[in-house]
């Protein structure tokens, strides 16, 4: 929810970004316009736009890429950054402190609290009770919206359109947040056609799924990977979330999930593959130089969107 307002009687209206639900396809391109434009800014200018303002980082569960992307855009607007990592060991949640009281306490400190957490469902919740800017940066097995808009962000950059493509997802659909997410970012664009590949017990949540179909997105199922990549535009491969499984037997048939040199050769010319990193074993280092490899400029692209979600929710100067 993009524009949620919250009832703190400090502001009036809080926007927050903790989930993709009731984004418009005109917030997406907005975003993509402004990370676009930042982008291209000489660093005075960009050092000019969020000047004196405080981010607050709260980590309840591991991260290299998000959070750091996060910092860096802070202080590349000129923000200073305030945080803590391993949250949930180094903070007042070890003696249980609730994130609604965190927000509430936090928020009197920062401008903006970019945090991950381990539910899925608290954040929302919580968020209506922050004086600031709550920006969902991960939320169990949820959601991650801003993973999501830097990756349509990359579709965009790399194809140079998101209508109209063909995106196989594959890997872990049902613990994987960032698929949660892009996929609801993907029914806004008109004629995306999706495919889901993923072992037998991690499929996508059947709610999500059926939410997605009945919203117009075209989703199909398929298991057979050399069938369908010579067929798409993008391939977006997750890892399996291993720290998430319910028992092991989900992993079952995993292997078959993977990116491999057999596996790119299918592939189209115009192809890229995404992915949201880290990776395990799903993703064979032997692809990485093949041009069509985009996971790497994706996670640059993150620092980009990334400084536009700060600029837009704190009233940088606007485009």
């Amino acid at each position: 929810m993009l524009t949620r307002v919250n009832e703190h009687p400090r502001q009036a209206a809080v926007r927050h970004l903790v989930t993709t639900d009731g984004m418009t396809r005109a917030d997406v391109l907005r975003f993509i316009h402004l990370a676009e434009y930042l982008r291209g800014l000489p660093r005075e200018r960009l050092r000019q736009r969020l000047p004196g303002r405080v981010i607050a980082t709260l980590f309840y569960e591991p991260s290299t890429r998000t959070r750091l992307s996060f910092e860096s855009a802070a202080l590349k607007l000129g923000a200073n950054v305030v945080g803590a990592e391993n949250a949930i060991e180094n903070s007042s949640a070890k003696k249980g402190e609730t994130l609604a009281d965190v927000f509430r306490i936090v928020g009197a400190y920062a401008d903006a609290i970019v945090v991950r957490h381990h539910e899925p469902y608290t954040m929302a919740e919580a968020a209506r009770l922050s004086p600031v800017p709550i920006i969902n940066a991960g939320a169990g097995w949820g959601e991650h919206p801003t993973q999501a808009l830097l990756d349509v962000y990359t579709i965009s950059r790399e194809l140079g359109r998101v209508e109209g493509l063909h995106v196989a997802v594959m890997g872990d659909l049902k613990y994987g947040r960032t698929v949660h997410s892009l996929l609801n970012l993907l029914r806004l664009f008109p004629g995306v056609r999706v495919t889901l590949l993923h072992p037998a017990s991690l499929g996508l949540p059947e709610p999500l799924a059926h939410r997605l179909r009945s919203e117009g997105l075209e989703m199909a199922e398929a298991t057979d990977v050399a069938a369908v990549l010579p067929k798409v535009d993008v391939v977006y491969q997750t890892r399996v979330q291993r720290e998430r499984l319910e028992r092991p037997e989900e992993l079952e048939g995993a292997g078959q999930f993977r990116i491999g040199p057999r596996e790119l050769g299918l592939l189209p010319e115009h192809a890229r593959i995404l992915h949201p990193l880290p990776r395990v074993d799903e993703l064979d280092a032997a692809v990485d130089e093949d041009p069509r490899a985009a996971y790497f400029r994706q996670a640059e692209n993150g620092l980009y969107m990334r400084m536009a979600i700060l600029d837009d929710l704190l009233g940088g100067n606007a485009v």
